[in-house]
């Protein structure tokens, strides 16, 4: 490691010297044919020493002066040779055959060099993958040299000099191979693998005895190939409408997954490294229960919930499950996390093999009760942020949708509750006595999403039970987007603050390790030079590197946080969208996936770009008002914007869009006629005058006024003169701008109205 090259014979230690400019350890050969080691030094480069100059470097003797001292010059060592081949080296190999000369052969990162005795450049073959290790063996064609290159995508690459002669795949990742006569069997290939796995193979086939046998020729009946034609495709037809991946009937599945939530909360918490500030944090006991009804070999269980939500036990691994068999877990659920999660739910996964190889997957969904991450608290009078969802039945009581939070002492709860988060925000939750109304509030935006979600559910349920079918809940207010858009900035901001720490890092990090390798070479000195406080600039740098480092660290964290914020105000966003615009489960689903499409948040693919995609890309097709935004190309490339103007503007221009009657499809027929003519028969208003006197040759869309449309119907002599005007500018209506069309229209109009 310090770069001493010691040589012994037999038992005893003969003698040590240091190779000059050495730095890293690398691969190291002997070549008898030349008397010489052959290495590669840290600086890239192939060094070889001829055994006589290592033997003879050393202080001069008065009493043996010989004439072979003056190969060496004192203690400094004379390099034989030098090869520059910029890049680092796995492996060293020297071989001698007789029907080739002899050659060094030396494996690098992404090339493969053969080179002669005295360091020319024989050939080079690049290689497109990693390799992992080499051996050059005798080939049979006179003056060439075959080698094995083993790949880390475990793959062994036979070459015949620079020729690829062939390819195979290994079972794993080599790193020695070597070529062996093992008794009868001449070429045998043996591999070894990181683990210790030790595999002998050969190249080739073994031979086929079987033979095909003749085929008597015979007519073909294409009336009998027709008729089992056409019952094989009534076969598949029937099948594909029928079969599914998972079938629907769960008496017939083979893995059931079951997952039931205690109805009450932990009598002791579980909850463990809890960052909550609270004096007690309470946790739910969930039990999973897994039945087998074939044998499941390597059985394993996942249990996940969105952060910051945590399980005590999150992966089980159970022994193999005969048919018929089943096991159950207990876990428990808490709060992790200092802040509300933006989804109650969990998702238990159950994977598993057959005896013949084929997995299996089953999974259910679990929903956590509210009481985990919030208790009843006092109502709150006044609140910055406000939504009122209306229904179309009297308002209930709290005391009946409600019981685990509403005091029946108190008669007030009836129409005012108040929840209180674990993390210190309020909520408070009002019926209108007057009105079928219910209004919640708090200072929050994100914080109203779980309340909200909960009253719809249990109105939902709490009027099924009354078999009442057309219960409906409708938002008639405005969409809270400018607190949305703020949510969006400060995500936004923090995504902004990671990109500059993460270059303030490289910078310090690479300054770090420039100071490093001064010191390095100042250390290695023979006659020690002054450090020139290199030391203490070592030591300021490493702190500015531990210090960027937490910062990030902290920054990171504060991003994930707001991303849960703006998931749980993006799905308050989506509800009162779907409620203002009554919308479908079909047209729910396409706005989730817009507006929520990842799961987790990167710095390389962020929020932001993603949604801002995919609402642009529903802007050019199933809300475009015109052909000529249908036209529009997208980017292909996903990259973090410099701002969020453009994903605001349209995230607005989708609720107009959707406000003038635009419905979401992501069929192509129903886009092309969205397009043409606006559903309820009312016209679109545009956006702006030009937009509305608009006209986009050769499209099929025109965009008016609906008064407009009535007049350009009852007036044939508009028409009449926009008809002539066509005919008269037929040939230059390409070299015309849109503007000036419209003045020739007009001009014509009047011209013909006064004539």
């Amino acid at each position: 490691m310090d770069g001493m090259l010691m040589l012994f014979e037999q038992e005893s230690y003969a003698f040590g010297r240091f190779l000059p400019g050495f730095l890293l350890p690398g691969p190291l050969s002997y070549s008898s044919r030349t008397d010489s080691f052959i290495t590669v030094s840290s600086s890239r480069q192939v060094e070889s020493y001829k055994y006589q100059v290592l033997a003879f470097a050393t202080d001069a003797d008065g009493r043996r002066e010989t004439v072979q001292q003056k190969l060496s010059s004192g203690k400094k060592l004379v390099v034989d040779w030098v090869l520059n081949i910029g890049e680092q080296a796995l492996d060293i190999c020297i071989v001698s055959f007789n029907q080739a000369v002899s050659s060094v052969f030396v494996l690098g990162e992404r090339s493969l060099f053969c080179l002669k005795d005295n360091g020319q450049i024989r050939f080079m073959k690049k290689l497109d993958y990693s390799p992992s290790c080499f051996i050059p063996y005798c080939s049979v064609k006179e003056g060439t040299i075959n080698t094995l290159v083993g790949s880390h995508s475990k793959m062994l690459y036979v070459y015949q000099d620079i020729t690829l002669k062939w390819a195979t795949q290994l079972p794993h990742v080599p790193v020695s191979v070597k070529v062996a006569n093992l008794q009868d069997l001449k070429g045998v290939i043996v591999t070894l693998s990181d683990n210790g796995h030790l595999q002998c193979s050969y190249l080739g086939t073994d031979p086929s005895v079987f033979q095909a046998p003749r085929v008597d020729s015979k007519e073909i009946n294409y009336e009998e190939f027709n008729a089992e034609m056409k019952e094989l495709q009534k076969i598949i037809k029937e099948a594909t409408k029928t079969q599914d991946i998972l079938p629907q009937s769960e008496k017939h599945r083979d893995l059931i997954v079951t997952a039931e939530v205690s109805p009450d909360l932990d009598a002791e918490s579980k909850a463990i490294d809890s960052e909550v500030k609270a004096e007690v944090v309470p946790s739910v006991t969930v039990k999973v229960t897994v039945q087998s009804r074939v044998t499941a070999q390597k059985p394993y269980l996942v249990v996940c919930v969105q952060a910051p939500l945590a399980v005590t036990c999150d992966r089980f691994t159970f022994s193999d499950l005969e048919p018929g068999s089943s096991e159950t877990v207990v876990l428990s659920v808490f709060l992790k996390g200092n802040f509300p999660p933006s989804e109650l739910e969990g998702n238990c996964v159950f994977s598993c093999n057959t005896p013949t190889g084929i997995p299996k997957v089953a999974q259910c969904k679990f929903k956590l009760p509210l009481r985990l991450i919030c208790f009843p608290a006092q109502p709150s009078k006044s609140a910055n942020h406000k939504i009122t969802i209306d229904t179309n039945k009297p308002p209930i009581s709290f005391l009946t949708i409600f019981p685990d939070f509403a005091d029946p002492s108190e008669d007030d709860q009836a129409n005012v509750l108040g929840f209180q988060f674990l993390t210190g925000s309020k909520i408070t939750l009002l019926a209108s006595k007057t009105s079928q109304r219910y209004r919640i509030q708090s200072d929050q935006l994100e914080d109203l999403w779980l309340i909200t979600k909960e009253l719809t559910l249990r109105l939902e349920e709490h009027f099924k039970k009354q078999n009442c079918k057309d219960f409906a809940c409708t938002f008639s207010g405005s969409i809270p987007l400018q607190e949305y858009f703020e949510l969006i900035d400060q995500h936004f901001e923090l995504r902004l603050n990671a990109e500059k720490f993460r270059e303030l890092l490289s910078e310090r990090a690479i300054q770090f390790r420039a100071i490093e390798r001064r010191l390095l070479t100042r250390f290695k000195d023979k006659t020690p030079a002054p450090l020139q406080h290199l030391d203490t600039l070592l030591e300021g740098t490493f702190r500015e590197v531990i210090a960027l480092a937490d910062a990030a660290e902290e920054n990171q964290a504060n991003v994930f946080q707001a991303f849960t914020k703006l998931k749980s105000a993006t799905h308050l966003v989506i509800m009162l969208i779907s409620l203002w615009q009554k919308l479908n489960a079909d047209q729910v689903a396409i706005v989730e996936a817009t507006f929520l499409p990842l799961a987790e948040d990167t710095q390389e693919l962020g929020w932001e770009e993603t949604v801002d995609s995919a609402i642009s890309f529903l802007l050019r097709t199933c809300l475009s008002k015109s052909s000529k935004e249908q036209a529009l190309t997208l980017s292909s490339q996903l990259s973090m914007p410099k701002d969020t103007t453009r994903l605001k503007k349209n995230i607005s221009l989708f609720c107009d869009r959707l406000a003038k009657g635009g419905r979401l499809s992501l069929s192509t027929d129903t886009a092309t006629q969205q397009t043409a003519v606006v559903p309820g028969g009312c016209a679109t208003i545009p956006e702006s005058d030009l937009e509305e006197q608009a006209v986009v040759p050769g499209s099929t869309a025109v965009f008016t006024n609906h008064r407009h449309t009535a007049k350009q119907k009852s007036n044939p002599v508009r028409m009449t003169a926009i008809c002539q005007l066509v005919l008269q500018y037929r040939e230059n209506l390409e070299y015309l701008p849109l503007s000036c069309l419209e003045i020739l229209i007009a001009t014509s109009v009047r011209a013909k109205r006064a004539t």
